[in-house]
């Protein structure tokens, strides 16, 4: 089962590894690793809690990783550094989420950030 962030102090851990559906089940609309078939609702509670807590933990894992690409390309240190206008064109963000976006990114590669609770900047 996935884990909350972890404080600063604390190690981050993984959420639970994703099973990946082969091709021929992934093509069925009504297939979603393998949920419809669980019969007991306590197992289907159980394990569909636990990929929504995968998913989620991983979401805000990759919030984190656009964060810190967006700093990187706004370093004024860059010759080719991106506005935020431009990073929030290339990411279909808004120009004033990007600017977060960059300050948050800012936060994380300083390490500030290690005590988030989530990774949404705003």
């Amino acid at each position: 089962m996935a884990e909350p962030t972890p404080r600063r102090d604390q190690p981050r851990l993984r959420p639970a590894p994703l099973l990946f559906e082969p091709a021929e089940a992934a093509s069925d609309p009504e297939h979603f690793f393998d949920l419809e078939s669980v019969e007991d609702p306590r197992e289907l509670l159980a394990r569909a809690t636990e990929l929504s807590q995968a998913f989620r933990a991983a979401a805000d894992r990759a919030v984190e990783y656009q964060a810190m690409a967006a700093a990187q390309l706004a370093d004024p240190r860059r010759f080719d550094r991106l506005t935020p206008a431009d990073i929030a064109d290339r990411a279909e963000w808004t120009e004033d989420y990007a600017k977060k976006m960059v300050e948050f990114g800012r936060d994380l590669l300083r390490g500030e950030g290690e005590g988030r609770t989530s990774a949404d900047p705003l």
